[in-house]
């Protein structure tokens, strides 16, 4: 699934948050975003998942104009800001809520995922006891269980101790391999640059800088 932006601006209360934002992200490639705090990585983001909706500008998803031709991305995997789960249900019990709405899957394939993101899918703990950690691997587990074509990641190694890490690199090189786009934010500098085929760099809104990475990915899965 590729994406296409141009001329992207959006703005909040007055407050300029996206300037004129033209970028590509290719079918299968891995694109990182890099920036500080406020740079407009999140907004973007929740743009191109049709969460909010630009003042101008266009974003193309395989040749469709979102907001126009479609609602939203016909395929996506979503982790934006901090993982919002019941609070009562364990992690599995969240994840069979959030799978019914399509009904792809089944009872094995929502065990196989949260075991794959390093959980226990018998562990009775209500979500409202989980560490920050666990709560970020459930919103992973989340955003790839239906494995999507487009995959959008913002800071997932937040909580993350060094296991959930390589366990978060695995999962990006194997789903870049299964043919899934995937767009990450991070601000560890040197994972995004292990992962990522392009990076962009924001700040303040724009684009301050753009990366061509030849050896991305292949680094994970070695």
């Amino acid at each position: 699934m590729s994406v296409e932006i141009k001329g992207l601006n959006k703005s909040i209360r007055g407050i300029d948050i996206l300037k004129d934002i033209t970028m590509g992200f290719p079918s299968r490639y891995v694109t990182g975003l890099s920036g500080v705090n406020g740079s407009g990585k999140t907004m973007l983001m929740r743009a191109v998942a049709g969460l909010i909706r630009p003042n101008s500008g266009t974003i193309d998803i395989d040749g469709k104009r979102l907001w126009r031709d479609i609602s939203f991305p016909p395929s996506v995997g979503v982790l934006i800001e901090n993982p919002a789960f019941l609070n009562d249900r364990t992690g599995l019990e969240n994840l069979r809520i959030l799978a019914s709405i399509k009904d792809l899957l089944q009872e094995d394939d929502l065990r196989h995922v949260i075991k794959e993101v390093g959980l226990d899918p018998d562990d009775k703990r209500k979500f409202r006891k989980y560490s920050l950690g666990m709560k970020q691997r459930l919103g992973i587990a989340a955003a790839i269980m239906e494995r999507p074509d487009l995959l959008l990641l913002d800071e997932p190694t937040n909580a993350l101790d060094s296991d959930g890490v390589a366990m978060f690199k695995r999962i990006v090189a194997r789903e870049r391999e299964r043919g899934a786009t995937c767009i990450i934010s991070c601000h560890d500098a040197s994972i995004l640059r292990e992962l990522s085929d392009q990076i962009y760099y924001l700040a303040e809104g724009h684009i301050d800088g753009y990366e061509k990475l030849e050896s991305a990915v292949h680094l994970a899965r070695s």
